[in-house]
């Protein structure tokens, strides 16, 4: 799958770049193409840098936190759920704790601890599995709903519309989160759908209705606090949460007994081998994303978009907010662009950068994920993992507009 698609953004870039030539006179672009390729490879190990350090800090208080025995005890707590949904994997096994502490991280919006937790137990996963290059079940599972970007606290989104001088930044937390419950149960059930896993199992339904449940409360609780409380507590429990794991960690690792500094070295050198690991699959797939922006073949998808709704008779207003849509299973920090753009071309708080603030929230750079987490255990045949996440990535969008719509008029 992955070479297929990676084919196809070349072809797509060719087809795109031929046509701005011969049709529109513009032949600069074939200079934009080749000078992205090499702008990709640069950001590529820049990327690789932040990613050694992250990996490094986050794996080594993760060992802490392994020999404290607290991913074993998240193992057990969650074994009767994932006995369901991941049979494959064994009761108590380390990989059931990782995927939660990994998931509990992206919930929060803590992306620099999730993504070390999630290669580690993507690692872990990759021990279960009987192929050395062909995603298991259970590793297609993980990275599914871990691309649907299930997110209660969108610091980073808060940020850049405070940044862009929004009068409220959290004015679209809750469209952002509606949106992102979306994408996640999409997500879930297209898995399901695809691996035939039982969801009217007691345990399972138990479960979704508790997390139902929980998550109408806190909704309903948030509904009720001003904009300054809002984003006063989105602030401080992302910050207060990251450092309070750390703490948990160290302190049940001094009352375990175990060698804390040892450890969290021992735990780094994993990281680092990880990383190192990494780059040819960030370098291959940046690039060629690189290619398909520079060609313009997303600026020619957004003005058919907008012909075929206007023809429709249809408000085409959301179409402003589709290019950080378009990028973002391909780039976050395209998609990061993309939505600093509309915010400065339309309004920070006009409706495009408003709907440009909820997809970013709500859905995942895709592509990148695969590239780093199959990356890391060597996955070159993914299966269904990218049909899902997409599928996810589009309810994310299309619930982010309905939403928009139904906030912002």
């Amino acid at each position: 799958m992955l070479n297929r698609l990676w084919l196809g953004f070349f072809l797509t870039a060719a087809v795109a770049a031929l046509a701005q030539w011969l049709i529109g006179g513009h032949a600069e672009v074939f200079a934009a193409v080749v000078a992205a390729l090499f702008d990709m490879a640069e950001l590529s190990v820049k990327v690789m840098l932040l990613l050694f350090g992250t990996l490094t800090l986050w794996l080594g208080f993760l060992r802490i936190a392994e020999q404290a025995g607290l991913v074993d005890g998240l193992a057990r707590m969650l074994g009767p759920l994932f006995a369901r949904l991941m049979p494959e994997v064994p009761r108590g096994h380390p990989a059931i704790g990782l995927i939660t502490m990994n998931f509990a991280a992206n919930v929060l919006g803590l992306d620099n601890a999730a993504t070390p937790i999630g290669l580690r137990a993507m690692r872990e996963l990759q021990t279960l599995n009987p192929s050395d290059d062909t995603a298991s079940n259970a590793q297609i599972l993980f990275l599914v709903l871990n691309a649907s970007s299930l997110t209660l606290l969108p610091v980073t989104v808060f940020m850049y519309r405070a940044q862009a001088g929004a009068h409220d930044p959290t004015l679209v937390f809750l469209p952002i989160l509606l949106a992102t419950s979306a994408s996640s149960l999409v997500g879930f059930l297209s898995v399901a759908f695809m691996q035939k896993l039982r969801l009217r199992d007691p345990v399972v339904l138990a479960w979704m209705g508790g997390s139902a449940v929980l998550l109408g409360g806190f909704m309903a609780l948030l509904s009720t606090m001003t904009a300054t409380a809002l984003a006063s507590l989105s602030g401080l429990m992302g910050n207060l949460l990251l450092f309070g794991v750390i703490i948990a960690f160290v302190s049940v690792g001094a009352w375990r007994k175990v060698p804390l500094f040892d450890s969290f070295v021992e735990g780094a050198k994993q990281g680092f081998d990880v990383a190192k690991n990494l780059l040819p699959y960030l370098i291959g797939m940046l690039c060629a994303v690189g290619v398909l922006r520079a060609s313009g073949a997303l600026d020619f998808a957004l003005d058919g978009i907008r012909w075929l709704v206007l023809h429709a008779g249809l408000d085409a207003r959301f179409v402003d907010a589709l290019p950080t849509a378009l990028v973002k299973p391909f780039s976050g920090s395209a998609a990061r662009a993309m939505l600093i753009e509309t915010m400065h071309h339309s309004g920070v708080d006009s409706f495009p950068a408003l709907l440009a603030a909820t997809v970013q929230g709500s859905t995942e750079t895709t592509f990148f994920v695969v590239a780093v987490y199959y990356g890391a255990v060597g996955i070159r045949r993914v299966r269904h993992t990218i049909g899902c996440a997409l599928l996810a990535d589009l309810a994310g969008v299309l619930a982010s507009i309905g939403v928009c719509y139904w906030f912002f008029g």
